[in-house]
């Protein structure tokens, strides 16, 4: 068989969705390590529990409206509550919570599936995980309960508040203050670009507590639970983005906001330490996300390059088009590896910081590359609304300049 012949046979085994539930399967007379045995690619029946459940809804529930949602930039709440009657959203809360208690690993097989259907949507439930990460690796107790226990009784969502207009990746440079007066700190401050932002019952916010220019970062800032509805909060406008637009992004402006010291995480000092553990769990399912983006631009170009036809055969025979759907496809099994490699150390209680930025910057790249040949392949239907790669193409770009 000839080069090109066995990439065409490649690409029509991962044309459609057919493959997805394929590779999930183990191979005829291959042994599979037993958990704990060794290297194995094998999930567990659980693993593939969530992870169909996942696949069904995105490709039911989420794909028929994505594009809607997409041209509104309406919240879609409909598809939140719905991914939370099935226990897709607040998968990393502690069963002591009310939570499942998932680990990075089950969490990111959701985010891939979810993000296949659409990454607007997918952010503004990975949101959550964002949010609430902080108080799980962080929180006593009590804080867990009350903050953690409540998104397990109905649909809520939080946000996680860092960044800021001069301060983005450079989280040491956040201005916003916190003065400490009795037993309550006085927040003053703006952040921009929270996503969530005007959705959130609660937020974690980071802030300067040390007054010092020269203290280090370690024991300058401290993290705070900030109830939404604490008067002096300002909501700014939702912000209208290339892409993801039905996520909702805000600026928020915080004057003279009171809150408990009750609602401090860990300790005064201990906020950048916290931001930095909560990045390195979150990191792993933002890369998941830009990998479900990917296989979907890739098997929306399968499909397309397999039924257009030019010069009186289907485009895929062209070797320009097979050999670059050909390097899509690599693309994203080395970018789903990454990913699940940067979950699997969380899981194994090791520090993955370098696993996890990997894993991020290299999906990132991979969603953006793989979405632009995907246009390419379309040709001018791919600069089209009508078709779908548009739209990735436009949701792909966030991945390359998100913070965390």
């Amino acid at each position: 068989m000839s080069a090109f012949a066995a990439s065409r046979q490649m690409l029509r085994t991962i044309a459609g969705h057919g493959w997805r539930a394929r590779s999930s399967k183990p191979a005829q007379n291959v042994h599979i390590s037993k958990p704990g045995a060794g290297f194995s690619f094998e999930l567990t029946d659980e693993q593939k529990e969530f992870q169909a459940t996942a696949r069904k809804f995105a490709l039911e529930e989420i794909i028929p409206v994505a594009a809607q949602y997409d041209k509104t930039g309406e919240y879609p709440l409909p598809l939140i509550k719905r991914a939370w009657e099935l226990g897709l959203i607040n998968s990393h809360i502690p069963e002591s919570c009310g939570g499942l208690g998932l680990g990075s690993f089950e969490a990111c097989l959701i985010t891939e599936e979810l993000a296949y259907g659409c990454t607007g949507v997918q952010t503004a439930i990975e949101a959550n995980s964002l949010g609430q990460m902080p108080v799980i690796i962080a929180g006593n107790e009590q804080q867990q309960k009350k903050y953690l226990g409540r998104m397990t009784e109905e649909p809520m969502m939080c946000a996680y508040c860092v960044t800021e207009p001069g301060a983005g990746s450079d989280v040491a440079g956040i201005k916003t203050k916190a003065e400490k007066k009795g037993d309550e700190y006085v927040i003053n401050g703006q952040k921009m670009w929270i996503t969530n932002g005007g959705k959130a019952n609660w937020y974690f916010l980071l802030a300067r507590t040390d007054p010092d220019p020269k203290a280090p970062a370690s024991k300058a800032f401290t993290g705070f639970i900030v109830e939404a509805n604490t008067p002096g909060i300002q909501i700014g406008r939702k912000e209208m983005n290339m892409g993801q637009r039905c996520s909702d992004t805000r600026g928020i402006v915080f004057e003279d906001v009171r809150v408990p010291k009750e609602n401090v995480l860990i300790a005064e000092g201990a906020g950048f330490k916290i931001a930095m553990g909560a990045f390195d769990k979150t990191r792993p399912p933002v890369a998941a996300g830009a990998v479900g983006l990917a296989k979907r631009a890739l098997d929306e170009a399968t499909k397309y390059a397999l039924e257009r036809k030019t010069f009186g055969k289907p485009i895929v025979e062209h070797q320009a088009v097979s050999f670059m759907l050909a390097e899509m496809a690599m693309k994203v099994e080395l970018a789903r590896m990454a990913y699940q490699r940067a979950a699997w150390e969380v899981d194994a209680g090791r520090r993955n910081t370098y696993y996890a930025s990997i894993a991020k910057a290299f999906a990132g790249d991979v969603a953006n590359q793989v979405a632009t040949d995907a246009v390419q392949i379309f040709g001018g239907n791919g600069f089209n609304t009508e078709y779908p790669v548009e739209k990735l193409m436009r949701d792909a770009k966030i991945y390359q300049l998100l913070d965390p």
